[in-house]
């Protein structure tokens, strides 16, 4: 089965869970496997594998859903690290077949749903959930987490969330169940408020991250130590992805009278997690930088670890969004810290062409194919650092050209 092709033929677009909770409902599916809920702007992704691979380090079987993904369908669906197989993805696909034609399923509810019972006929111990967006009508959430997460609140799909933080914010604490913790990233005043106000209404406990003590960038990623946990290390080089960490830190914490994982574990699950095109520096000589921030507080927290190291020398942007997306923000933002940006285009059929671009063209060169830019500044920039940002998938594209690797 092409799955790509597949799920380009279910519904997409909207926000609603009408039709699932309908196939909920009149067929009596009920999930099952003890589960973290994780919604948020930003530092999702990173958050639940830091998650994921703690748990998996404790001993125990541990299901991970994450989306979107880089290369294929499957890597939005495993079990301590192992990919559902394209069998088992194409046998619950089919099994299935009957009630989503009936209910007219999406996409991403058909991915869920097949997440849910994968997870369930694979008897998983405990699983981290990801929201695909905002959260109350999330496809996800469907179940009553034992703890939920909120990661980062900023301004994104509003279209579907809403034009303010206090809408959005609505939106991603429709996870919070009654009586059941919430722990929250660097939230600010506004979007602090509407988590406090819902989990106050579901007499749910709030757990606010706090800061990392000493984070210092090492040749190996940041070192830092936060609460009880000293001189963490984690591979990336990012520092949102200690924030990420940190959050994750406080989820093990609050968990831990019912998942009793030793320092030793967490230190080494944190330090075996590797994330690919986030701050992933692919290549050296001249280096080149991928990263996948898609939205402006990504580029911006893109722009703190850039500010964080040392070059020594310039920065030379290829840049390529989905046209949905705030570009003059993220352009302002990169714009700051950069010496040069050129915007380029990419084989997605939600990414920015040419005529996209027509607001920037003034101030921005544009080439069409991205290989042709990185070629562009090894010639004429051949000591300065090359990176590519402006979509997940966009980072994702590029890695597999310049790597060959998937």
């Amino acid at each position: 089965m092409n799955f790509r092709e597949y799920f380009e033929s279910l519904r997409t677009g909207d926000y609603q869970i009408d039709n699932f909770k309908d196939f909920v409902k009149h067929t009596g599916f009920k999930y099952t496997v003890p589960s973290i809920h994780v919604a948020g702007t930003n530092g999702k992704g990173s958050t639940s594998n830091y998650l994921a691979s703690i748990y998996k380090e404790f001993g125990l079987k541990v299901g991970l859903f994450t989306s979107p993904f880089l290369w294929k369908e499957n890597e939005m669906i495993s079990i301590n690290g192992d990919f559902i197989s394209d069998e088992e993805f194409e046998k619950l696909i089919k099994e299935n077949e009957k009630n989503i034609k009936k209910y007219d399923l999406s996409a991403f509810e058909v991915q869920t749903l097949i997440c849910f019972q994968y997870f369930m006929n694979q008897k998983c111990d405990i699983a981290i959930i990801e929201c695909g967006m905002g959260g109350e009508y999330d496809a996800t959430n469907i179940f009553t987490a034992i703890l939920s997460v909120i990661t980062s609140i900023e301004i994104e799909h509003t279209s579907q969330l809403g034009r303010s933080i206090s809408e959005i914010a609505y939106h991603k604490a429709g996870i919070i169940n009654k009586r059941v913790p919430v722990v929250c990233g660097d939230l600010n005043d506004e979007a602090m408020g509407v988590i406090n106000e819902v989990a106050l209404s579901l007499d749910s406990k709030v757990i606010k991250k706090v800061d990392p003590t000493l984070p210092t960038l090492t040749k190996d990623g940041f070192k830092f130590s936060y609460l009880t946990f000293k001189d963490v290390q984690i591979q990336s080089k990012a520092f949102y992805s200690v924030i990420d960490a940190c959050i994750a830190l406080e989820v093990i914490t609050a968990l831990r009278k019912e998942y009793p994982v030793s320092d030793e574990q967490v230190l080494n699950g944190l330090k075996n997690v590797y994330m690919d095109c986030r701050m992933d520096f692919i290549a050296e000589n001249p280096l080149i930088l991928v990263d996948g921030a898609h939205n402006p507080e990504g580029i911006n927290k893109l722009k703190m670890s850039l500010e964080g190291i040392d070059f020594g020398t310039g920065i030379r942007v290829v840049f390529a969004c989905f046209k949905d997306k705030n570009m003059q923000s993220m352009l302002g933002t990169l714009g700051e810290v950069v010496d040069e940006i050129t915007l380029t285009t990419f084989d997605n059929p939600r990414a920015r062409q040419l005529e996209d671009y027509f607001l920037f063209a003034d101030d921005y060169k544009y080439m069409d194919n991205p290989l042709d830019v990185v070629q562009y500044y090894k010639e004429n920039y051949p000591n300065d650092v090359i990176l590519i940002t402006g979509s997940l998938a966009f980072a994702a594209y590029m890695k597999n050209l310049l790597k060959g690797n998937k």
